[in-house]
């Protein structure tokens, strides 16, 4: 019976997942794995799989997800540059940042995501505007943070697609909460193989 379950329930999702999600699916994965091997290439993936789920979310009415994926794609770009250029100076390693900085950045994230949740809530019709004000507000600051290879993005990014989960299970983007359900579990690994990496870069 469990099996039958499931199997309906992955045949739904199959079936109601466009060819533009498909793809960029497929590319989100390629741009995670590229990331944690720390590969220059992984910001092409980025640009690509950002402009696919733009057009998704904007026709899911996510639009403060949809908005974000054209700020991906400007970071996209940025990582792009930013990584090659420390590559060229020899200047490639890990960061990380303090606890005072994480909690300044965690009470500016915070107030950001209650502005937006706010006025999306008020003024669009917006699906659970508060909770993706949330995830926008803190993939904005991850996603710099993995520009500038701050070790704890992982750490955002677990939380982050975790909450992202339940958001698009709730409009019907199940392959999408898949992405995040594998995004977390690559999000731990990542955090696992960067603090191996940092380590090894440490005198």
């Amino acid at each position: 019976m469990t099996w039958l379950i499931l199997k309906d329930a992955l045949t739904h999702a199959v079936t109601m997942t466009s060819a533009t999600e498909w793809l960029a699916f497929v590319t989100s994965i390629g741009y995670i794995l590229l990331i944690i091997l720390e590969k220059q290439s992984a910001w092409l993936f980025a640009i690509v799989s950002s402009l696919l789920y733009h057009s998704v979310f904007y026709e899911s009415n996510l639009y403060l997800e949809s908005i974000l994926q054209l700020f991906y794609v400007t970071m996209g770009i940025i990582g792009w540059v930013t990584w090659k250029k420390a590559a060229q100076q020899n200047n490639n390693n890990l960061k990380r940042w303090s606890f005072k900085s994480h909690l300044l950045n965690g009470f500016i994230c915070i107030g950001f995501a209650l502005i937006l949740g706010f006025i999306f809530k008020t003024y669009t019709n917006q699906f659970n505007p508060f909770t993706d004000g949330f995830t926008t507000a803190f993939s904005l600051s991850a996603t710099y943070m993995v520009t500038r290879k701050i070790l704890e993005n992982w750490v955002y990014w677990i939380l982050i697609d975790s909450v992202a989960i339940y958001l698009f299970i709730s409009r019907d983007l199940y392959l999408t909460a898949l992405l995040y359900f594998v995004y977390t579990v690559m999000a731990v690994i990542g955090l696992i193989q960067w603090k191996r990496q940092f380590k090894m870069q440490t005198p």
